[in-house]
């Protein structure tokens, strides 16, 4: 499994195109997801994919081309902070709730919701974290499970920032030249991201 973050421009249709293209390279999606950065402008990404490190350069290789994909990094190598979260209703009764209670404790679980035949439990961890508690619970009766997919975060100082996206440009006007000499048109103003 490889860990993919990618900066993406904050509006519709991006999200199909990055799933079109790891589709395209052949390679397994195990969890996507997509949120909002501080900036409202652009999402964040973290992709995780059934590869290995050659399939992930490409994945990250091909991301990088397309126009609204700021920065795509592979960051499976680097120290991370990696978290998953999961709802899971579990079948409960007079019974089995001690049991399940002693669990929740265990795991550093919370139950969001007590109804007379289930709880629903709310988990954020690892992924072995949550798939350990997956197992314990199965013999209680695991009647429905939803789960976010990863995301993750490079530790300490090293961060993966996108470059300014939607900055201030200014316009830099060439020499004026509406009629070269050659009879070639002229030069079209140049856009650069202000400074």
């Amino acid at each position: 499994m490889k860990t993919i973050v990618a900066y993406v421009e904050n509006k519709p249709g991006v999200l199909n195109r990055v799933a079109s293209l790891v589709r395209r390279l052949a390679i397994n999606i195990d969890s996507l997801t997509v949120g909002p950065t501080e900036n409202e402008e652009i999402a964040r990404m973290t992709i995780v994919v059934h590869t290995d490190e050659q399939g992930a350069r490409r994945v990250t290789a091909s991301l990088e081309k397309l126009v609204d994909v700021l920065l795509a990094e592979n960051i499976s190598g680097r120290p991370t902070v990696v978290r998953d979260l999961a709802l899971i209703k579990v079948s409960a009764n007079q019974e089995s709730l001690p049991h399940l209670m002693d669990l929740v404790k265990v795991f550093r679980a919370r139950v969001v919701d007590v109804s007379p035949e289930s709880l629903i439990l709310e988990i954020s961890g690892t992924v072995g974290k949550i798939d350990s508690l997956l197992e314990v619970l199965r013999p209680f009766g695991v009647l429905e499970m939803a789960r976010t997919g990863s995301v993750a975060m490079t530790r300490g100082a090293d961060q993966l920032r996108p470059p300014v996206s939607g900055a201030e440009t200014h316009v830099i006007e060439m020499p004026s030249q509406a009629h070269p000499p050659d009879g070639r048109k002229a030069a079209a103003p140049l856009a650069l991201p202000k400074v």
